[in-house]
């Protein structure tokens, strides 16, 4: 049965009464039997739908409150640490057991105007439902859920199959992230070869092998998550659903081993960059001792007539200033001459 309104099931042909639900928070609450939609559900009556056979429901969330994850814990029987750890929403990329059910941790990654911006997507996963729940800078999974809907056979194999979805789609949002922050490095790295090195650069590529060691940071624990989802948690996670955690791992080493390239290339930039400061350093030491070579020729000759001497040479002849200043020029640019043609100047 497929409906486009939202179903209120019935007990006893009375509507089941709870306290109104903020709305806004809730993305979309649907169930699936059988892996085929069965329609919007209202939040106060997942319990009546769970009772169904072969029924589990997909509840998203975004930016919730205290109060509606208090509504969900009872909903769905979740343990109070993994509620407090999903009203935090400062958490490490994780997984945790708890019973029959798993909270679960990722990260999420965009480029906001060249800049990286994270957030976290927190999930519970238990045999019957999975709640997702969304903080920060994230894309929406409108079509994480539309692709799961078109593919009824997977998506019968329960929570799982849509855990897995959800965790692809957001490894494979990683990818724009990477190749925004190559695109942001080949500037830097052209601005080191083409300008001269300057203050902005360096700052530039200290900020981005921050970003780097944060994204690394976010991606790597992934891989250990999906290694426990392939080979424990059989009660949640079914057999034939476990092995698609397999591409996610893949998707993940890729990610993780481009990261790692571009960090090498970042170390190298900054050391080429810090080097070609160092020889502009050292060309100007050069001129300066270039000029001051030269300058030393005048000063000494003329250190001489300051010298309160009764007899200085050639002060009585008329000529001798003239030939004293051309004799200091001559010096001068001879010695000129010669720092020009050794790179000195």
């Amino acid at each position: 049965m497929q409906g486009t309104q939202p179903l209120l099931f019935l007990k006893s042909q009375e509507p089941v009464l709870t306290k109104k639900i903020d709305n806004s928070m809730i993305v979309n609450c649907v169930a699936y039997q059988n892996g085929v939609s069965i329609g919007k559900v209202t939040f106060e009556a997942i319990s009546e739908v769970l009772k169904r056979d072969n029924t589990f429901v997909w509840l998203g969330l975004h930016e919730v409150n205290s109060e509606l994850l208090a509504k969900i814990q009872q909903e769905f029987s979740l343990h109070e640490l993994a509620i407090e750890d999903a009203d935090s929403a400062h958490q490490r990329p994780k997984i945790e057991e708890y019973g029959d059910s798993l909270f679960m941790v990722l990260h999420t990654a965009l480029l906001q105007e060249d800049q990286l911006e994270f957030g976290e997507t927190h999930f519970f996963v238990g045999p019957r439902f999975l709640v997702t729940v969304r903080h920060g800078a994230s894309h929406g999974l409108s079509k994480v859920r539309e692709r799961c809907e078109a593919m009824p056979q997977q998506l019968a194999k329960g929570p799982g199959f849509a855990l897995y979805a959800i965790m692809d789609f957001i490894v494979d949002n990683y990818s724009p992230v990477i190749d925004g922050l190559q695109a942001r490095f080949d500037v830097l790295e052209s601005a080191i070869f083409q300008n001269r090195p300057s203050r902005q650069t360096m700052e530039g590529l200290y900020e981005l092998k921050r970003e780097l060691l944060q994204l690394e940071g976010a991606i790597t624990p992934v891989i250990d998550i999906c290694n426990e989802l392939m080979h424990l948690h059989g009660h949640v996670i079914p057999r034939e659903v476990s092995v698609y955690f397999r591409d996610v791992a893949d998707h993940i080493k890729r990610i993780d081993r481009a990261i790692h390239s571009m960090r090498e290339m970042l170390i190298a930039a900054m050391q080429v960059h810090l080097n070609f400061e160092t020889v502009r350093q050292n060309e100007v030491v050069k001129k300066l001792a270039g000029w001051g070579a030269i300058l030393a020729i005048p000063t000494m000759v003329f250190s001489w007539y300051g010298m309160n001497f009764r007899h200085m040479p050639e002060l009585d002849w008329p000529f001798s200033y003239p030939i004293v200043i051309g004799g200091v020029g001559l010096g001068s640019v001879l010695l000129y001459i010669r720092l020009k043609k050794s790179g000195w100047l």
